[in-house]
Order: structure tokens, then C-alpha cells, then sequence
């Protein structure tokens, strides 16, 4: 019997799966668990329709994704932190801050994990910041790190 996962379901398949398998297994597992349901034409046009929604919702999140990496990438970002003598740095500039920033002065929205910093700015300077937006698309943040007043 053909069956389409509704669920995971381990060493069977993933969701949107269409898998076959015995005839008891489906009745007695699969179907009664609602782990999957039959493979019917109502049921595949039904999952066509599901996929066809989901491929449209990514390629939104993607065209999304790459117009404020567009935006991002075209801008620069001020952040001040406290110096003492020499320009000598009192702390660091986190993503926390640079993500802070850029809704503060771009009124654009980045959630601070998605801004990937190695190590927090220690020093006055200009710095190019990568933020990855979606899975294919990381833009260029240029951070300015000046002397507070």
C-alpha cells in the first residue's frame, strides 16, 4: 500500500514522503497513529498543492532576504564606545549592539545572531561585518566604530 508521511517517521521516510509499505503496517500503524494517510489521488493532489505552497513561500523569504541584503550592503552603521588615553578601547562592540544599531539608524530589522562577528570589535576603525539573512544570502554590514564624546 501506498502511503504519504504526515510525520517522520524513523527508517521509513520524511514528511511529505510517499512510501510503500505493507498493507497491516499502514492500517495498524501509520493510519491509526495519523502518521500518514493513503495514497489517493485526492491525497497527492492535496500534497502537489502543499509543496507548490511551500516552494512559493521560500522563494519569497529568499527575494526578501536578498532585497535587505541589498539595503544592508549599501549602508554603514556608527557605533561609539568609550576610549581612554591612546585610543586605547574600554570594552567591545558585540552583535547585540551592531544589530541595535542598524534598527536605531536603518530602521531595518536584524535579529543579533544572524550578524556573525568572530570576535567583538575592540578598536576604533572601520569594519566590514558579515550578516547571513537567509541560507543563500550573507551581506556586507560596513560598522564605523568611533570615540564616544
Amino acid at each position: 500500500m501506498k502511503v504519504i508521511l504526515q510525520q517522520d517517521v524513523k527508517s521509513l521516510g520524511k514528511k511529505g514522503d510517499i512510501v510503500e509499505v505493507n498493507d497491516g503496517y499502514a492500517r495498524n500503524f501509520l493510519l491509526k497513529t495519523k502518521k500518514g494517510v493513503e495514497a489517493n489521488s485526492r491525497n497527492m493532489n492535496d500534497l502537489k498543492l502543499h509543496r507548490a505552497n511551500e516552494d512559493k513561500i521560500a522563494q519569497e523569504q529568499l527575494e526578501a532576504a536578498q532585497e535587505l541584503g541589498k539595503k544592508l550592503g549599501d549602508s554603514k552603521v556608527t557605533v561609539s564606545i568609550k576610549t581612554g588615553e591612546g585610543g586605547r578601547a574600554f570594552g567591545s562592540v558585540s552583535s547585540k549592539e551592531i544589530a541595535a544599531a542598524v534598527q536605531e539608524q536603518l530602521g531595518l530589522t536584524v535579529d543579533r545572531k544572524k550578524v556573525q562577528l568572530k570576535d567583538p570589535l575592540k578598536s576604533l576603525g572601520t569594519f566590514h561585518v558579515p550578516v547571513k539573512l537567509h541560507a543563500k544570502v550573507t551581506a556586507e554590514l560596513t560598522v564605523e566604530v568611533t570615540e564616544e564624546a
